[in-house]
């Protein structure tokens, strides 16, 4: 029997592109609520229970208030709201996280998609933390550049009015009180043990990302080189189909490329990847400094949130993992 799916909150930015990715599938159903009947709790519920599987694009609140409909115990739940996203009883849904989560996100009834800024966080911290080339104490630092459609509706018309009476932003650093919803999940899936300091900002483009980690070598336990992150990342990710690590020979390219400001490098735009669930990291590194800087390219309404989403709701339907991406 074809699985049923209903996006609570398909008309939103994360649902629609949910729904464009699914659409056309002829292994899954999509079940929608009467425009008229959005915010009836009736109706809501008797979807929310009849569904095989449910996808979540709601605020917090909103969130938790259907999971509160759910009576149903043969429901399967994706969250994409930061409500569940360290919460007991939840698991995390980033596949390629480790070699258990996959199995994890494919026996469970709860999966909260991961956010899109620590989407990269964790896949460049991770592996690294956990092969203890990075302690877990290590003060981290994390610079961020997102498009201005992972704001939502509001922040998307703002960037979008003409300039005269909208936005006259290029670029806009925000998160500047050093608090952000982010933070508990790139703590707790990175294996830190101190939440990072986050600099996020938003630039004049609509999808895409780039999230960065600086390291200084020298102040780590082993003074690895800049070859051995790369190598332990690469490891990590050399089965998986979403996530590609740059080879050392490509990452020097790129580097002379950049050595300077100017030049065009499609591999490091931020919306090389849109439309994509694909995320490609980077290692740069100076061997006589002992520095790197660890990049993640992604798209954040990709492999940053509807793509994640898909790819997670494939695994708790037993259908292929990469279907519709």
């Amino acid at each position: 029997m074809t699985p049923t799916v209903f996006i609570d909150g398909e008309a939103g930015t994360t649902g629609l592109q949910i729904r464009d990715r699914l659409a056309g599938r002829t292994d899954l159903q999509i079940v929608s609520i009467d425009p008229s009947k959005r915010k009836d709790p009736e109706a809501r519920a008797e979807l929310l229970n009849a569904a095989d599987a449910v996808v979540l694009c709601l605020p917090d609140a909103a969130s938790k208030e259907a999971v509160s409909l759910i009576t149903s115990s043969k429901v399967k739940v994706i969250d994409a709201s930061t409500a569940y996203r360290v919460a007991s009883g939840w698991t995390y849904g980033f596949p390629e996280m480790d070699a258990d989560q996959r199995a994890a996100i494919r026996s469970s009834s709860r999966v909260s998609n991961p956010g899109c800024y620590p989407t990269g966080f964790i896949a460049l911290m991770r592996p690294l933390v956990s092969a203890g080339l990075i302690p877990e104490d290590y003060p981290v630092t994390v610079n961020a550049i997102s498009g201005y459609s992972g704001g939502g509706k509001g922040l998307i018309e703002e960037f979008e009015t003409p300039p005269t009476s909208g936005t006259q932003d290029a670029f806009r650093p925000y998160g500047l009180t050093l608090v952000h919803k982010h933070l508990a999940e790139m703590q707790s899936y990175s294996g830190i043990s101190h939440p990072p300091v986050f600099a996020p900002s938003v630039g004049r483009f609509a999808q895409g990302m780039i999230v960065e980690v600086p390291l200084h070598l020298w102040a780590l336990n082993d003074k690895p080189k800049p070859g051995d992150l790369r190598d332990s990342l690469a490891k990590a990710y050399d089965r998986e189909a979403f996530i590609s690590v740059a080879s050392a020979s490509e990452c020097e390219r790129l580097q002379q490329a950049r050595a300077g400001a100017g030049g065009y490098v499609p591999e490091l735009d931020p919306e090389s990847l849109k439309n994509t669930n694909q995320m490609n990291l980077y290692v740069f590194g100076n061997v006589e400094r002992q520095q790197v800087r660890l990049v993640a390219v992604l798209d954040n309404l990709g492999k940053g949130a509807s793509g994640a989403a898909v790819q997670s709701l494939n695994l708790m339907l037993g259908l292929p993992e990469s279907e519709g991406l």
